[in-house]
């Protein structure tokens, strides 16, 4: 059974950095590609980057190109999401999650494609 859990939101202020973690279990990560996504008060849920399970190739939303960096570790089956100056709307929860065709990473972030998700960690960054 797949299993995401997500871990290291909170709140900074502006221009600062957090990473956040998804720990998998049920699979590996050369197995299945992994998203973030992301939920602001009264908007929908965006994805904001993936990465592939085969070739790490990533793909990030155009409003955190060039602030967010995601990556894995294999060997702590981990997937991570750096996110440097940080604004306040990113403020969110934050989710990851494992699309239903495995190695799914391709920018479009469509939520019907993914069929495993964490419970989320909360971000707020404050002015």
């Amino acid at each position: 059974q797949l299993h995401l859990v997500e871990s290291g939101g909170g709140l900074v202020q502006s221009g600062g950095s957090l990473r956040l973690s998804c720990a998998v279990s049920g699979f590996t990560l050369d197995d299945y590609s992994i998203a973030w996504f992301r939920q602001s008060p009264g908007k929908e849920r965006e994805g904001v980057s993936c990465i592939s399970a085969t070739y790490d190739t990533t793909h990030y939303a155009d409003s955190v190109k060039g602030r967010f960096t995601v990556s894995k570790n294999y060997a702590k089956n981990t997937t991570y999401l750096q996110m440097n100056n940080l604004k306040p709307e990113d403020t969110a929860v934050y989710y990851c999650a494992a699309p239903m065709y495995r190695v799914l990473c391709n920018g479009y972030f469509r939520e019907y494609e993914y069929e495993t998700w964490g419970q989320g960690t909360q971000v707020t960054i404050s002015t």
